[in-house]
């Protein structure tokens, strides 16, 4: 029997991993053995410690998460990693999917796994057009969408127009407003012509 290699994530740094990392140590896994990466998102390919956890694995070992969204958000990723450990001679559990542990290293849990890596998948794809109906209508009704306020008044956007009416190159006078150049463009087409 092969170690168990234990891998926890939290997406943001105000978050802990306590949890999971306390369902990993229950699970067997060795304190040694655990690799948690905090503030990494599960849409990013490559993690740190996910990368040293995998790299850690050895023949007979198993990476254990506690479940599937601490892997990764991308079907074709999740769907690649137990792929990828059987062609090391390694397995994959996951502790609390669909209700259960599911082991990967077995027909029914890659079975398990394959269908619920594609319905992590759909649940994310619903969430992105939701949030898309959502801005369109939250636009078309001309309601506010949030994101960042403008830190420019109307004059210094106008100070900006007359450095570059002078000569100033326009990606410098952005620089030194710390804005992009496409940004200083559209607040100068938004005041009208001079």
């Amino acid at each position: 029997m092969g170690r168990l290699i234990g891998y926890a994530r939290v997406s943001t740094k105000n978050q802990d991993t306590d949890r999971q990392e306390q369902d990993l140590l229950a699970s067997g896994v060795r304190r040694d053995d655990l690799y948690v990466d905090h503030g990494v998102s599960g849409a990013r390919a490559s993690r740190p410690q996910f990368d040293r956890a995998v790299e850690a694995l050895h023949e007979g070992d198993t990476l254990v998460v506690t479940t599937l969204d601490r892997l990764g958000r991308s079907t074709q990723n999740m769907l690649a990693l137990p792929e990828m450990l059987r062609g090391r001679g390694a397995g994959l559990r996951v502790l609390n999917l669909g209700g259960g542990n599911v082991d990967t290293g077995t027909p029914m849990g890659s079975m398990v796994f394959t269908v619920m890596a594609a319905l992590a998948q759909m649940e994310l794809d619903i969430k992105r057009e939701r949030i898309t109906d959502s801005v369109t209508k939250r636009r078309a009704a001309g309601k506010d969408l949030g994101g960042r306020r403008p830190e420019f008044t109307d004059s210094q956007i106008l100070n900006a127009r007359r450095l570059i009416d002078a000569g100033e190159p326009a990606a410098q006078v952005a620089r030194d407003l710390r804005m992009s150049r496409a940004t200083l463009y559209r607040r100068i087409r938004l005041l009208g012509p001079a």
